[in-house]
């Protein structure tokens, strides 16, 4: 299988870094961003200021405004957002050949629909060979060269182990899975829980609290990947348990970084409005929540975060909530 070059849908942070390590690693990366002015500045100055400010990158990465150059490419790299991902690879398809392999790098569920990622992209790219790559990664560190270490998932051995291989570095470790739909659940739902990790923070509500609404949030987690058919030590891995250790422990996080703005009492609008980079959580929760009533499964944490994202509940109200609820067994 010839995977010798790699195109990355998405200009972000997170596809930048993508880029950035890949190109370090001596692969021949081209980067699509839909902002013609950040393809432009990575061409000319190799910088991406608007959403990776202070990092240089390799003038190996090449960067192009034209979809259908990155289409062509041997493998190509879902790193659009979340919510534009469907948009995003409507527009691809008519490039795209049969039997391409695309690797979703996004994180969440689309919201309308509450639809994984993988069953977006399976409506709308029906020609390609779908894989999901996910796990605990700051796309600064990534981009810096430090190290890191991420899930692949795909459901054919040898596509899995062969994009493992292609995609791979001495600093950026990956390892195979077939479970595609517990690796894409994992960092799905810990963007929701950094958020609500994030407005325990910013309460000063102290670290004891953090831990327990951290385990009390794998708890969930564990139980929506048990009504969506994820494996147990799927969650467990880097793509569950290590991605939400992650998320929740650093401000670094867009979304915890977000929950502990809206903590100390500002409001969500003026916390998007001055930025430019995505938080999916805000977008996720309210899908994940809806697929949790819809399937009965308990989920108290991820539902008060959709609550208080949707302006359908008060902060102090939603703590008092969580602390009111009865007793019970831990598992």
């Amino acid at each position: 299988m010839n995977l010798d070059s790699i195109g990355v849908v998405g200009g972000g942070a997170w596809g930048t870094a993508l880029a950035q390590a890949l190109a370090q690693a001596g692969r021949d990366v081209v980067l699509w961003a839909r902002e013609a002015e950040v393809a432009a500045e990575i061409e000319a100055s190799h910088t991406n200021s608007a959403f990776l400010p202070g990092v240089v990158l390799d003038p190996r990465v090449r960067a192009t405004a034209d979809l259908a150059a990155v289409a062509g490419r041997d493998v190509v790299l879902m790193v659009a957002p979340a919510q534009h991902a469907r948009a995003v690879a409507g527009e691809l398809g008519p490039s795209l050949a049969p039997g391409k392999p695309v690797v979703i790098c996004a994180k969440g569920l689309e919201q309308a629909t509450g639809k994984l990622l993988g069953e977006v992209l399976a409506e709308t790219l029906p020609q390609a060979q779908l894989a999901a790559l996910s796990g605990p990664s700051f796309a600064a560190d990534v981009a810096r060269g430090l190290p890191a270490a991420l899930t692949l998932a795909a459901t054919e051995e040898a596509l899995g182990r062969a994009l493992a291989a292609a995609l791979g570095s001495r600093t950026l470790r990956i390892y195979w899975s077939a479970d595609m739909v517990g690796v894409q659940l994992g960092g799905a739902v810990k963007n929701v829980l950094a958020i609500a990790a994030g407005i325990v923070d910013g309460r000063g509500l102290g670290a004891s609290a953090h831990a327990a609404l951290v385990t009390r949030g794998f708890a969930e987690l564990r139980r929506f990947g048990a009504a969506l058919g994820a494996r147990p030590e799927t969650l467990m891995g880097l793509s569950g348990l290590g991605d939400l250790l992650l998320t929740c422990g650093s401000p670094q996080s867009r979304n915890m970084s977000l929950g502990r703005a809206l903590g100390q009492g500002q409001p969500l609008a003026a916390v998007l409005g001055n930025r430019r980079s995505v938080a999916e959580g805000v977008y996720t929760a309210a899908a994940v929540a809806r697929v949790a009533d819809a399937r009965g499964i308990d989920m108290p944490i991820a539902q008060s975060v959709a609550a208080i994202v949707a302006g359908r509940l008060d902060i102090d109200a939603a703590i008092e909530g969580l602390l009111s609820r009865p007793l019970k067994a831990e598992s």
